[in-house]
């Protein structure tokens, strides 16, 4: 994983790139991970560099697994579940799986909106990333505040593109 510089960041922002780091990190068969507001914007992922890439031109398979392309599934999913879940009153959505031939994409709700996605390789064992995204959810949702969401965006848009890291 490569990571953004954290060195302006505040304290909360650059635990949230820790937690973010050791998902990653400590779980085999995790591809790409963003972390997504309630408005759909990526505030925080696995590999920040491909954002920018992702938003200019597009070649005509565009970029496979990138956290921007993932930011956009994991907020179309999270709309789409939580209408299914007011039509059906069952209440909040807690998480949601798809399971595909060549992985599996696990989205979970964090606070107020903003939803975790982990794009996970097909020998992944789900369970143990559901696991890990569950222990991240439980450290960072109560520190995702209003504030902080809009420090993680700003912090997103200033990233140099292109840059090394």
């Amino acid at each position: 994983m490569t990571a953004p510089s954290t060195f302006a960041l505040s304290s909360e922002a650059r635990n949230l790139h820790w937690l973010l780091t050791n998902l990653v990190e400590e779980v085999p068969g995790i591809q790409s991970v963003a972390v997504v507001s309630s408005d759909g914007l990526l505030l925080l992922s696995s590999d920040p560099g491909h954002a920018e890439q992702s938003r200019r031109a597009r070649p005509a398979k565009g970029p496979r697994g990138s956290s921007a392309d993932l930011a956009t599934i994991v907020s179309g999913i999270g709309s789409l579940t939580v209408g299914a879940a007011r039509l059906m009153e069952f209440g909040g959505v807690k998480h949601t799986m798809i399971a595909m031939d060549e992985g599996s994409l696990l989205v979970m709700s964090i606070s107020d909106g903003s939803l975790l996605g982990v794009h996970g390789s097909a020998e992944c064992d789900m369970s143990v990333v559901a696991y890990h995204m569950a222990l991240f959810v439980g450290r960072a949702g109560h520190v995702l505040t209003p504030e902080l969401r809009s420090e993680l965006r700003k912090s997103l848009e200033a990233e140099p593109t292109g840059s090394a890291r």
